[in-house]
């Protein structure tokens, strides 16, 4: 099998089908993100303006990591800096950098939604992005593959020689089950909530929530275990600085998420016994969302029909959180010219990854 063209012309204009794979991405994530803060109760017209701060700062840090780890190559080329058309994109400086602005934009626009509690509604989104990157950026690039090999499912790349494990093929089918997994665990939340109580009055009382954080954790230690395997069997050089930060990385996430959830035990058993928890968003119509919904959007459904979520501009402030910006919702009843001088994704470079 031939490489795939990583370039075409439209007249003048030269198109990179890896800077298309990576806008087909985030739109993506874009209008997921809004279809799932919506599910779970909460304003998503802010969704458009976080994203695209967000986006500049994942291509910066993503970009600023390679260069780092690659530091020799590009003291020496430094015109190839910018070439990010080339390939060269590092996953844990794009969450350097971008996970950061989403938190702060997030408080600023939407300050009813916890921190820990939009990062579980994200967890989801991002291992779906990557899963979709994987086989619309890497695959579609100079220097996409892994390491060489004579195996039948190996695959011919641009500026490599030889055919190449297609390390962005394997690592797409590793997210997308990640994915999976991450919205079993929402689904095991609401079916295990606690049943409803109800006031001294008879009225209900207000639905809580499962403790935040287990599902972002879930995620922090599948992902973290992923990315060191991929880099260690399949991307990486003995001794080369960016293989190992990689490893690094991924370990010391991996060891984060299981602190995480270690923490969220005690709590999580507190809350099955219904005594405790947070209090469930409200919808327009003044009545809580379902457990369901809340435990982080239709679960089982999430990027299966149904729904579509437009977007929204807002001016900075909290106009997410205003009446105004409710009344937008919907009502649910519960998105070079020399590659070869660039160096190969073979020393460990990243230079496959939209990590």
């Amino acid at each position: 099998m031939r490489p795939v063209p990583v370039a075409f012309h439209v007249w003048f204009l030269e198109v990179h089908t890896y800077g298309i794979g990576l806008a087909l991405t985030f739109w993506f994530g874009l209008r997921y993100t809004e279809r799932r803060l919506r599910n779970a109760g909460y304003p998503w017209q802010w969704v458009t303006g976080m994203f695209v701060w967000v986006i500049v700062a994942a291509i910066v840090g993503a970009r600023a990591l390679h260069v780092v780890s690659n530091l020799s190559f590009y003291v020496h080329n430094p015109g190839q800096i910018a070439a990010i058309w080339q390939g060269g994109l590092s996953s844990f400086g794009g969450l350097l950098f971008a996970v950061p602005v989403a938190i702060v934009s997030a408080r600023r626009r939407c300050p009813q939604l916890a921190t820990m509690r939009f990062a579980d509604l994200m967890a989801p989104v991002l291992m779906a992005c990557w899963g979709i990157g994987r086989l619309l950026g890497p695959q579609l690039m100079v220097a996409g593959g892994g390491h060489p090999t004579n195996q039948w499912f190996g695959m011919y790349y641009a500026g490599q020689v030889g055919k190449r494990l297609p390390v962005p093929i394997f690592q797409a089918v590793e997210d997308f089950a990640i994915f999976g997994i991450l919205l079993l665990v929402e689904r095991w939340l609401s079916t295990n909530a606690p049943p409803p109580a109800t006031g001294e009055d008879g009225t209900p009382a207000p639905t809580l929530l499962p403790p935040s954080g287990i599902v972002l954790g879930v995620g922090m230690v599948l992902w973290g275990i992923e990315r060191f395997l991929d880099e260690h069997l399949w991307l990486g050089e003995d001794g080369h600085l960016g293989s190992l930060l990689v490893q690094l990385a991924g370990s010391a996430l991996a060891v984060a998420g299981v602190i995480l959830l270690i923490s969220r035990f005690g709590p999580l058993q507190r809350w099955r016994r219904g005594e405790g928890g947070d209090p469930a968003p409200v919808h327009p119509d003044g009545v809580a969302a379902p457990p369901s919904e809340v435990a982080g959007g239709d679960v089982g459904g999430d990027v299966g029909g149904g729904r579509g979520g437009g977007g929204g501009t807002d001016d900075g402030g909290t106009e997410g959180a205003s009446a105004e910006a409710l009344t937008g919702m919907e009502q649910a009843s519960p998105a070079p010219d020399s590659p070869a001088q660039v160096p190969s994704t073979t020393t460990g470079s990243g230079l496959a990854d939209l990590e």
